[in-house]
C-alpha cells in the first residue's frame, strides 16, 4: 500500500503544470554553413538565459520569401518574436503599428551612443527603437589578386578612378580579365554605387540617388557616371552576363582576374579560399570613394507579441543581438562590420579592421550613405527601375545621354 501511494505521488507530481519555458521564434534567410554558425552563437547565448531558439530559416539570399512568410504569420494574428530584414522593408512595417517598441532596452544599453547615426533611420520609427542591427556591410569595396596585379605591373593601389582603369587596362594587356562580373541587375548597380560616389561625391549622392533631386538627376554629373560605367563595361569579359557573384569572386581568387566590385561579403570567399589578406588579396575602397561608407544593414524587426513571457524573451533576444561579443563573433564570419562603435577589431582580418576603422570614420564625418543597390536608398520600387536603366545601359541597350533620360523617369516611380 506505502510503495502505491509512492507511485501515485510520483505521478501526480509529474502531471503538475511546469513552469512556462521561455522561447524565441526567429525567421531569417541565413542559412549557409558560415552565416548559421554565427547564429548557433546567438541561440547558445540565448540558452544560457534559459530562453529556447526556434528556427525559421526561408532560403532566399534576398529575404523575398522571408517577407511573404512573415505577411502571412502577421495577417494570421500569429507573429514571430524576430523577423531578419533590411531598409525599408522595416519602416513600411513600422508605420502598420505592428512592432514592439524597443525604447526601455535602448536607453538601457545605450544603443543611441554606439550604434551609427545612419543604421538608425533603418532600426527606429517615429523615434521609437523597433529593430536591432547585426551588422554594416558595405558596397564600395575592390578585391584585387595581388599576384596577377604584379604580373601586369600595377605596383601601387589606385586612389582616383583614373588610375583604376589604367590599372585595369595593365591587367587586360597582360592576357588576364581585368574586372571579373556578374551580369545580373544588382551587381551592375552595386558598381553604380561605387562610381556615384567616385564621381559626384557624397553630397551629389544624397541629392541625387537619396533626395531624387531632378537638377542633380539631370546634370552633366550623372552623365558622367554612366560615361564611366560604359569604360568599366569594356573590361569585364565576354562571358559576363548571368555570372553569380561568388563565380567572378573564384575568378580572382584563382588569378583568372585582377579585380572585382564587390560588397564585403566577399571576402569570405577569399577566406574559403584559404587566401590572406595584404599576402594573397588586397581590399581597399572604390578608387575616389576613400572616407565614405555606403551601407547595407541586416536588422531583427521585432513584432507586437501579447504573451508577457514572450514578450519577455524578446527582449532578451535583442539585448543578444547587440552584446558587443555576440557582435564580434558573427561578424567575423560573414565579413562585415559590427552594428556598434564600440565592438574592439581584436578578432577581425586586416580587411576587417579596415573596415570597423572606416565605418568609425564616416560615422563620425556624417559620410555613411544607405546604397543604392542594396535598398538603403531608395524604397524598393524606385530601386528596382533603377535596376532595369543601369542594367539595360550596361548591356548597351541605351547610350549614356538616354540613360539619364531613363533614371530620371525611373526617379517619379
Amino acid at each position: 500500500m506505502k510503495k502505491q501511494l509512492i507511485s501515485l505521488a510520483i505521478t501526480a507530481a509529474f502531471a503538475l503544470p511546469a513552469a512556462a519555458e521561455q522561447s524565441v521564434e526567429v525567421l531569417h534567410w541565413w542559412t549557409s554553413g558560415g552565416e548559421a554558425a554565427a547564429l548557433n552563437v546567438l541561440k547558445g547565448n540565448l540558452e544560457k538565459q534559459g530562453v529556447k531558439w526556434n528556427d525559421m530559416p526561408v532560403a532566399g539570399g534576398g529575404g523575398e520569401a522571408a517577407m511573404t512568410a512573415v505577411r502571412a504569420r502577421v495577417t494570421s494574428g500569429n507573429p514571430p518574436t524576430a523577423v531578419q530584414m533590411l531598409g525599408f522593408d522595416i519602416l513600411d512595417w513600422g508605420k502598420q503599428g505592428v512592432v514592439a517598441d524597443l525604447n526601455a532596452l535602448a536607453t538601457k544599453e545605450g544603443w543611441d551612443k554606439t550604434v551609427p547615426a545612419a543604421l538608425q533611420k533603418f532600426s527606429k520609427y517615429n523615434g521609437k527603437w523597433i529593430a536591432a542591427p547585426v551588422n554594416i556591410h558595405s558596397t564600395n569595396w575592390i578585391w584585387a589578386n595581388k599576384d596577377v596585379l604584379a604580373k601586369s605591373g600595377v605596383t601601387t593601389e589606385p586612389k582616383t578612378f583614373e588610375e583604376f582603369i589604367a590599372a585595369a587596362e595593365k591587367v587586360q594587356k597582360a592576357g588576364f580579365i581585368a574586372i571579373a562580373h556578374g551580369g545580373q541587375p544588382w551587381q551592375e548597380a552595386t558598381i553604380f554605387d561605387g562610381v556615384v560616389l567616385s564621381t559626384g561625391g557624397i553630397d551629389y549622392y544624397r541629392k541625387a540617388f537619396i533626395e531624387l533631386d531632378p537638377k542633380a538627376l539631370n546634370s552633366p554629373t550623372t552623365l558622367k557616371v554612366f560615361q564611366r560605367m560604359s569604360q568599366i563595361r569594356k573590361l569585364v569579359d565576354k562571358d559576363f552576363s548571368g555570372r553569380d557573384w561568388n563565380v567572378a569572386s573564384g575568378m580572382v581568387i584563382s588569378g583568372k582576374a585582377g579585380f572585382q566590385i564587390m560588397g564585403d561579403w566577399a571576402k569570405g570567399e577569399f577566406i574559403n579560399a584559404k587566401k590572406v589578406p595584404g599576402k594573397d588579396f588586397l581590399c581597399f575602397r572604390f578608387p575616389g570613394t576613400q572616407g565614405i561608407v555606403s551601407f547595407n544593414t541586416d536588422q531583427f524587426a521585432m513584432f507586437k507579441l501579447s504573451d508577457p513571457d514572450k514578450a519577455a524573451a524578446q527582449m532578451k533576444l535583442a539585448s543578444a543581438i547587440m552584446d558587443p561579443a555576440f557582435q564580434s563573433a558573427f561578424n567575423v564570419v560573414k565579413g562585415s562590420a559590427p552594428a556598434r562603435t564600440d565592438v574592439p577589431d581584436t578578432a577581425f582580418d586586416d580587411c576587417g579592421k579596415k573596415a570597423i576603422k572606416d565605418v568609425a570614420e564616416a560615422n563620425k564625418n556624417n559620410t555613411m550613405v544607405g546604397s543604392i543597390a542594396h535598398g538603403h536608398a531608395v524604397p524598393a520600387s524606385i530601386k528596382n527601375a533603377f535596376y532595369d536603366v543601369i542594367t539595360r545601359h550596361f548591356n548597351g541597350q541605351i547610350d549614356d545621354k538616354k540613360a539619364v533620360a531613363d533614371l530620371m523617369s525611373a526617379a517619379k516611380n
